[in-house]
């Protein structure tokens, strides 16, 4: 029957394809893999993916094994992931790593470690390498033990340029506790993966950035907030590697905030006393509206701000605790009310997610 259909045909018909079979797929013919392993054809897969359902959400469970010997802190990570409608990925790297970039990107995700190298993989296809330490790691090694750990620093970023399709990992950070005297600058990191090496992004942010918030990936762009009252929103073009302040974020201190990605859109999180509100941001005007509001009462075993993860369906929104084995737990804005979807069993986050072909 497929000898009898147009190629074209057949490619249309692929793109709908999950890709756990898309890779068995491969093994038809040379004329199959050739179409399957293109770019074009991994990107188009992508989009019908996003098109025919909604985002999974990766449970990134981090379980601890034997130490590693080795400068400093860090542990052996078996790390796997299973998705939050229970069907199993099957994905387990086992490497150093105990943190993770915030979201996925393009179905691939990023974990690192500040005293070895980072990994990004694909969990849909088992796909992953690792990268190595940038300047700011040896630097923030050295700060470490001089200062101990008991001051906060950024986080990794990670995304893709929407018009390369190249994937990089980023780090934008503040010279306070780095350089001796004089104002606050930033410097930027970006990781290239095709000459394995890191190099300087010139200039930096204008701002210093706050370095409680892990940054975001949203269409080819990094966003972050700067340590200014009110802070601002500033973002990375992925493609050009230059900065741009966008907007005043929606309040006027970041304390018990964080950024978050829901419904393709960016959006902020805020803790007013009992009641958390998520505000979504509207680039065409570049203004921030309400997404919707929620009484932090009935989630007493959590510690507040809960961290938006997803929205699952209409009026559902997943969310998780700060805590590492805090459970998921389903909100329906409608009824007002809370489900639960799963407890971990080991320190664990969560991050939406969707299946692709992708490599780094």
């Amino acid at each position: 029957l497929w000898k009898l259909l147009p190629h074209d045909v057949v490619e249309v018909i692929l793109e709908c394809v999950p890709v756990k079979p898309l890779l068995r797929f491969r093994c038809v013919s040379k004329k199959w893999k050739l179409t399957i392993d293109s770019p074009g054809f991994k990107e188009r897969q992508l989009i019908r993916r996003r098109q025919l359902r909604g985002p999974d959400v990766l449970m990134m469970h981090l379980s601890y094994d034997r130490p590693v010997r080795h400068e400093g802190r860090g542990r052996k990570v078996v790390l796997s992931a299973a998705s939050a409608s229970r069907r199993r990925i099957g994905w387990k790297v086992s490497y150093t790593c105990g943190m993770f970039c915030a979201g996925s990107c393009d179905g691939l995700v990023c974990v690192y470690c500040l005293y070895v190298d980072s990994i990004v993989g694909n969990p849909a296809t088992g796909w992953h390498r690792s990268f190595p330490l940038s300047n700011y790691q040896g630097l923030l090694i050295q700060r470490f033990k001089r200062e101990g750990s008991d001051f906060p620093w950024p986080s990794l970023g990670f995304g893709r340029d929407k018009l390369s399709g190249t994937f990089k990992p980023v780090w934008l950070y503040n010279s306070s506790g780095f350089v001796l005297g004089g104002a606050v600058v930033t410097y930027c990191e970006v990781f290239d993966f095709s000459t394995n090496a890191w190099r300087f992004v010139v200039p930096a942010s204008p701002y210093p950035i706050n370095a409680y918030h892990k940054p975001v990936h949203l269409d080819g762009s990094l966003y972050w907030l700067t340590e200014s009252e009110p802070p601002l929103l500033l973002s990375f073009d992925l493609h050009t590697e230059t900065f741009q302040v966008i907007c005043k974020a929606p309040f006027a201190h970041p304390r018990h905030t964080t950024m978050c990605i829901l419904h393709n859109r960016l959006c902020l999180s805020e803790q007013k006393h009992l009641t958390q509100v998520i505000w979504s941001f509207d680039s065409s005007d570049k203004t921030w509206n309400t997404l919707c509001s929620f009484d932090l009462n009935p989630t007493g075993d959590f510690a507040p701000p809960l961290l938006p993860i997803a929205i699952l369906d209409k009026g559902q929104l997943l969310l998780q605790g700060r805590g590492s084995m805090d459970p998921l737990v389903i909100l329906d804005l409608h009824y007002r009310s809370y489900d639960l979807l799963c407890t971990p069993k080991t320190s664990s986050g969560s991050v939406y997610y969707f299946e692709s072909l992708f490599s780094a």
